[in-house]
């Protein structure tokens, strides 16, 4: 298992693990027996970081860690690979266990899929079952999007990606079906097609339905680009090494499903995901080609590896005939993004206020930020073509991700709707969150639709 969810259970009998920021240290010694407080100071430590403190005999008393602040997330995202086996009583207030339990959690994270790796020995507890088989469930959710994107490509196909969502499917009684190959040319899905039909690995549209026909209706909408070679318009070695993930956005949304699935939100969710490999061959989509849309729209490619946008347009077109109560799509769709906001801070666009603020609430507080980017009008003008009505990539290398995001807005006419555009990578380690695959701005979404739908 990715999550070791048996790392965190609900019990009362571990030794005492204590977290305090590290100025509260002098008072918290002032209530300890001498000999502790005195080995304490003999080993140097003086309220920062982790320290095992004896008790009788030899044994482990207590696991004292000084942190900065309480309210930091990961104050425990590395503890479990610190800590010698054995259990661990966390008390604290119900956001502190939260936050403190996720973040445990997670770093008990490992894709071992092709390599072993050292076992998590320690394990948590906390006295709350119901709480602790939320953070589970949470916990699995993120990482479902991890291991998604971990796969290497040879393991991550369309069809591959299908039979994630179908397992999904299966685990919550959900209804899957899926258009593919010439399929999606028979049921109007032709950019979908268009970008995937070089790839030995046909296209796919995946659709996951799931809930009460009279909750509200909720879609997700998944960029499931499963390796992207840039197509005719090639990437450079550097830039295709890391392009297994560019499927992440399919990851999110089917992390996100499992959250709403398994914590039996009350909404009608619909799932849709492009699957496609944007792959070179003789019969691979060409700069220049105009393709037509499933709205009708006709798009003049102008770089055929501004990929994810084709894909996208054709689901949320369909997202938008049914009028659900919003649409929220992700996508790793451009590196302006990144440029703006860095690696690891997810933008997300959108027209819809209400949503807006409360998504950004939502985000803080429960420590998962998102930021919103400007769907700036007045640059639909890059979007301008002489052959078509709107080309796929503006010329300008400026604003690329805000010119992004008003491409797929023409695709959106009926349904508030949020874009995300995220790296879903991450490039460096930190507590509870490893290099590779990662899910960003999911914990937000959820927490958001809990507060609208619960």
């Amino acid at each position: 298992m990715p999550i070791l969810t048996d790392r965190l259970q609900a019990g009362t009998t571990g030794v005492p693990l204590t977290v305090l920021e590290s100025r509260e240290f002098e008072t918290w010694a002032q209530g300890r027996p001498e000999a502790q407080v005195a080995w304490l100071r003999a080993s140097g430590y003086s309220g920062k970081g982790l320290a095992l403190v004896p008790g009788e005999g030899g044994s482990l008393a207590e696991v004292l860690l000084g942190v900065t602040s309480l309210d930091d997330p990961w104050i425990l995202g590395d503890l479990a690979k610190r800590l010698p086996e054995g259990d661990y009583q966390l008390k604290g207030s119900d956001e502190f266990l939260d936050r403190a339990g996720l973040g445990w959690l997670l770093g008990t994270y490992r894709f071992d899929r092709y390599k072993s790796s050292e076992p998590v020995k320690a394990r948590l507890l906390i006295d709350d079952e119901p709480r602790v088989a939320r953070l589970q469930q949470m916990a699995q959710g993120v990482a479902l999007v991890r291991d998604l994107v971990n796969t290497p490509p040879n393991d991550m196909m369309p069809e591959h990606l299908s039979e994630a969502a179908q397992s999904l499917a299966g685990q919550f009684g959900a209804r899957f079906t899926e258009l593919v190959g010439e399929q999606l040319l028979t049921e109007n899905y032709p950019t979908i097609y268009a970008v995937g039909r070089a790839s030995v690995h046909e296209p796919r549209l995946l659709d996951l339905r799931w809930g009460d026909a009279g909750h509200p209706r909720v879609t997700l909408v998944g960029k499931g680009v499963c390796f992207d070679s840039g197509g005719l318009d090639i990437k450079p070695a550097a830039g295709m090494r890391y392009m297994k993930k560019d499927m992440g956005g399919a990851a999110h949304v089917l992390g996100l499903a499992h959250m709403i699935m398994a914590l039996q939100l009350p909404v009608n969710l619909r799932v849709l995901i492009p699957a496609v490999e944007n792959a070179v061959s003789g019969n691979a989509f060409r700069p220049g080609d105009v393709l037509k849309t499933r709205k009708g729209l006709t798009v003049e490619i102008d770089n055929t590896d501004a990929e994810g946008r084709l894909v996208l347009c054709d689901a949320l077109a369909e997202a938008d005939t049914e009028t659900p109560d919003m649409i929220i799509d992700f996508a790793t769709l451009t590196g302006a993004a990144r440029v703006a906001l860095g690696t690891e801070l997810p933008g997300y666009f959108t027209d819809a206020d209400a949503l807006a603020r409360d998504l950004n609430a939502a985000g803080k507080k429960v420590s998962d930020p998102v930021w919103q980017l400007p769907l700036h009008t007045p640059y639909d003008d890059f979007l301008k073509s002489e052959v078509a009505d709107l080309v796929n990539c503006a010329p300008s290398p400026f604003g690329g991700a805000i010119t992004a995001g008003l491409y797929l807005k023409r695709f959106v006419e009926q349904t508030p709707w949020v874009h995300f555009d995220i790296m879903a990578w991450n490039q460096r380690a930190l507590p509870g969150r490893p290099v590779g695959g990662e899910a960003f701005g999911v914990r937000a979404v959820f927490e958001m639709l809990e507060q609208r739908y619960r």
